[in-house]
C-alpha cells in the first residue's frame, strides 16, 4: 500500500469547479487519474489529467479504481459520497489510510434550503434503483419527504404511486439540477402531474396529503394488512410474538413457517437496518409473503422455499420465530446449529406441539406463555364471547 492515501473522493455539485474546497481543487490538480461519471466529468471541462468515465453498472467501475492503486486518483461523486452515495460502495473495499473524502453540501441540503424545511425532521431517501413501495412506511398526513429519484420519468412514476395509495393530494417540489446554472423549482399535486421535461439530476420533495391509510408504527398491525390464505400470525398474537423477539437494530430473523411473512415483516418495519429470512415450504406462500413485504415497504426479505430443518439460512441469525413446522427435530437442529445468546420464540397452537414445547422448556428453560383470546359475537339476539384457539408460546434464549 502506498504511504499516502491513494485515492481522493471528491463531492461535486452542480456549480462544478466554482463550488469546490480548496482541498478538492487541490487534489484534483495534483491528480494522475480522475474517474467520475459523463456528468461529473463534464463538470470540470479544464482538467488535463488522465480521465475515465466511470462504466455501468456501477459496481463494474470498482476494480478498474482498485487496478489505480498507487496513483494519484480523484474519484468524483455527487455532493456528499456517503450520503445515499458512491463514498460506502467503494471504500468497503479499502483499507483505513487509503483514501481521504471532500464532500460538497448535499442534494438533500440544498433542497431543504431552498424548500425551507428542516432538515432533521424530514425524511430523506435514495431512491435511484429502488422501488417506490419503500416510501409506504413513511406517507403519513404532514409528514415530508426528500427523496433522490432516478430521472425525470421517474417523478411521473412517483406521482402514480402516490396517488395509488390514497395521496394523491400530496403536494410534490421538483427540483433540477440543485445549485448550478441549470437549476429550475417547480410545484405541483402528484394526482394533477403533467410534467414530461423533469431534467436529470431530479429531487422532489414530498409534503404528503390524501386520504390513504398511514402504517401504524407499533407492533400487531391489522390483519388486513397482509394478503393471506389464513395462515397468518394473527394481530394480538404477533404483538406478543414480537414483543417476545425483541428486535435491536441491525439483527438478523429466521421465519420460520413463515406463512404470509406478517411475523417476518412487522420485524423489519421495527428498523430500517433489520434483516430476515423467510422460510415457507408452500411456493404460492412464499410468494404471497414477497408481496406483503413488498407493498409495506420492507422488499429486502428473503425467501428460502423448502421445509427447516430440510432448509435452514446460511447466516447465522440473532432471534428465530417458529411460527409452522414445529417438531422435535427442527428444534433439535436448530440446539445444535445455534450459537449461545440466539433468542427463539416458538408458537403452538395443537396439543401435541403443546406438550413438545412443555417438555423442551422443562429441560432447556426458557417460559411458557399461554394466550387465550375471545372475540365479541353475535349470540342470538345478544351478544357473546367466541374463543380463539389457545396459543402457547416458548422463550428461550439459547
Amino acid at each position: 500500500m502506498a504511504e499516502f492515501p491513494w485515492l481522493t473522493i471528491v463531492g461535486i455539485g452542480e456549480d462544478g469547479w466554482d463550488g469546490l474546497s480548496r482541498a478538492a481543487r487541490t487534489a484534483l490538480e495534483a491528480a494522475e487519474l480522475v474517474m467520475g461519471s459523463s456528468r461529473h466529468l463534464a463538470l470540470v471541462p479544464a482538467l488535463t489529467v488522465e480521465t475515465r468515465e466511470w462504466p455501468v453498472p456501477f459496481a463494474a467501475g470498482i476494480p478498474l479504481l482498485l487496478e489505480a492503486r498507487g496513483r494519484r486518483v480523484v474519484m468524483l461523486a455527487s455532493g456528499d459520497p456517503f450520503w445515499f452515495g458512491a463514498g460506502t460502495s467503494v471504500t468497503r473495499h479499502l483499507a483505513p489510510g487509503e483514501w481521504v473524502a471532500h464532500p460538497a453540501p448535499s442534494s438533500f441540503a440544498l433542497a431543504a434550503a431552498r424548500l425551507g424545511w428542516s432538515l432533521q425532521d424530514s425524511i430523506c431517501l435514495g431512491l435511484h434503483a429502488a422501488p417506490f413501495g419503500r416510501l409506504r412506511p413513511h406517507l403519513a398526513p404532514a409528514s415530508r419527504l426528500l427523496l433522490l429519484i432516478r430521472d425525470g420519468v421517474a417523478a411521473s412514476t412517483l406521482a402514480s404511486y402516490l396517488e395509488g395509495a390514497g395521496f394523491g393530494a400530496s403536494v410534490l417540489h421538483i427540483l433540477e439540477a440543485l445549485g448550478g446554472p441549470r437549476e429550475r423549482i417547480r410545484q405541483c399535486l402528484a394526482e394533477a402531474f403533467d410534467l414530461e421535461d423533469v431534467a436529470h439530476p431530479v429531487l422532489i420533495g414530498v409534503e404528503v396529503r390524501g386520504v390513504g391509510e398511514a402504517l401504524p408504527r407499533a407492533s400487531g398491525l391489522d390483519d388486513a394488512w397482509f394478503a393471506s390464505d389464513g395462515q397468518m400470525t394473527k394481530r394480538p398474537v404477533r404483538a406478543l410474538t414480537l414483543s417476545a423477539l425483541a428486535p435491536r437494530p441491525g439483527e438478523l430473523l429466521w421465519d420460520l413457517g413463515a406463512g404470509s411473512g406478517s411475523v417476518g415483516i412487522e420485524w423489519l418495519l421495527a428498523h430500517p437496518a433489520m434483516r430476515a429470512v423467510a422460510v415457507e415450504a408452500d411456493a404460492t406462500r412464499a410468494a404471497r409473503a414477497q408481496a406483503n413485504a413488498a407493498a409495506l415497504g420492507v422488499d429486502r426479505l428473503q425467501l428460502c422455499i423448502g421445509r427447516a430443518p430440510e432448509i435452514l439460512p446460511r447466516e447465522t441469525p440473532d432471534a428465530v420465530f417458529i411460527g409452522g413446522g414445529l417438531s422435535a427435530a427442527l428444534l433439535e437442529a436448530l440446539w445444535a446449529r445455534l450459537p449461545t445468546g440466539t433468542r427463539i420464540v416458538a408458537n403452538a397452537v395443537t396439543l401435541e406441539s403443546e406438550a413438545l414445547l412443555a417438555v423442551w422448556q422443562r429441560e432447556r428453560g426458557g417460559t411458557l406463555l399461554r394466550i387465550e383470546l375471545a372475540d365479541a359475537a353475535p349470540l342470538g339476539s345478544r351478544t357473546g364471547w367466541r374463543a380463539r384457539y389457545p396459543v402457547v408460546q416458548w422463550s428461550v434464549t439459547r
